[in-house]
């Protein structure tokens, strides 16, 4: 009789635990993206924004759903404000409870942002602010980056401009992107000659006095000389009204958004290394991802929207690793080492820093009337393994 009571009490336990069981899987999945809706880098965060909604849709077959989880996304606009990016962060995840986030779109923004995840133990997927002290000396074990660092950005050009018989001078924004890109690019050089750094004020729009420096401290020196340009928004390329042809300097920079290459029109020849631009990677992601762009936009997908997407086809594939389950330590074990498909090819996260390892673009910039920016036509795809990207973190 006390046998048969006890198994009774068991059977009606587990009918009364299955809907709770049922409500918990189906419980949303939170995701926070704090991002630059509005302020000096709202073009790049727009962009993240639509690639991370359109890689989910993809990830996830159309559905929004992983391990019988909705994904929900919360937007938050960190305005380019580390203060109010970090309040963002605490809030999403102490009062949203989301499960997780991805952002910013300023480096100085993450910077800010790194403790607080460490303080309520989620993870932040960092896409795209690029200073490699996110995942250098600030890092800590809930940061995940799929966006490239400084250093791989420096590497890559490198590759472009770094020959015998070449003096540089870098110019740069005087922030944490700034002086991480010039510092990883200075390692980076084996055969030419840095002459001069030069930082100006991230919102410069006169750039008069920092060229006139520029270029006396190259006139003089034999060889090739270049202007290696590190710069995010703005118009950087207004140095080259200071007839620098007449002093045999050449400027050379990386990729950056469209509108921005249109001022590449002027520079044909001209060369370095790019995250992404949607003509260069082969491979059905970005096949996909690029005629979805075309059919909703009528416009080629851009520079962070590859950004957005590849950060999207990360946290679906640790999901699925997962089975929906956002518990910081189960992720942190699926994401350490994954490699997942993006628009790039495949990414993977290293297990030392959580740095996603990925290609970069040698490229040409020739000139094409039927597109209004300077076309980057590729040179080489320079693969992971050929980037000796170092570790700078701590752990």
């Amino acid at each position: 009789m006390f046998r048969r009571h006890l198994i009774s009490l068991a059977a009606l336990y587990l009918t009364a635990a299955s809907p709770l069981a049922v409500m918990a899987q189906g419980k949303d999945i939170k995701i926070a993206h704090i991002y630059s809706k509005t302020g000096p880098l709202e073009a790049y965060g727009k962009q993240t924004q639509v690639g991370l909604m359109m890689g989910l849709d993809y990830a996830t077959g159309g559905t929004m759903t992983v391990g019988g989880r909705k994904i929900v996304v919360i937007e938050k606009d960190d305005q380019g404000k580390p203060d109010l990016g970090k309040n963002l962060l605490a809030a999403a995840y102490g009062d949203d409870k989301v499960d997780l986030a991805v952002g910013p779109t300023a480096s100085p923004v993450a910077l800010a942002m790194l403790p607080v995840a460490e303080e309520y133990k989620k993870i932040l997927l960092v896409e795209p602010a690029v200073a490699d002290s996110i995942t250098g000396d600030k890092w800590n074990k809930y940061i995940f980056r799929t966006g490239r660092n400084s250093s791989q950005d420096a590497i890559a050009n490198a590759v472009a401009v770094d020959k015998d018989g070449v003096s540089i001078v870098t110019m740069a924004q005087d922030s944490a992107f700034g002086r991480d890109g010039v510092k990883a690019f200075k390692e980076a050089l084996k055969k030419s000659k840095l002459v001069h750094e030069e930082y100006l004020p991230p919102a410069t729009t006169d750039f008069t006095a920092g060229a006139q420096r520029m270029i006396d401290k190259l006139k003089g020196q034999p060889g090739r000389k270049i202007i290696f340009i590190i710069w995010a928004g703005g118009n950087p390329f207004k140095i080259a009204d200071m007839d620098l042809k007449r002093y045999g300097i050449e400027i050379a920079t990386g990729g950056n958004i469209l509108p921005a290459m249109v001022a590449y029109k002027q520079f044909p020849g001209m060369e370095g290394a790019a995250y992404y631009y949607f003509g260069m990677p082969k491979n059905p992601v970005n096949d996909a991802m690029v005629a979805s762009h075309y059919q909703q936009f009528k416009s080629p997908p851009d520079f962070f929207t590859a950004g957005g997407f590849s950060s999207a086809m990360a946290l679906v594939t640790a999901l699925k690793k997962t089975n929906g389950d956002t518990s910081a330590n189960k992720l942190i074990s699926a994401m350490e080492g994954m490699s997942f498909d993006t628009p790039k090819g495949k990414m993977t996260f290293r297990k030392e820093d959580h740095q996603a390892m990925q290609s970069m673009y040698h490229f040409k910039i020739k000139l094409d009337p039927a597109f209004a920016w300077g076309v980057p036509e590729l040179i080489r795809e320079i693969k992971p393994e050929e980037m000796n990207v170092p570790i700078r973190n701590k752990r």
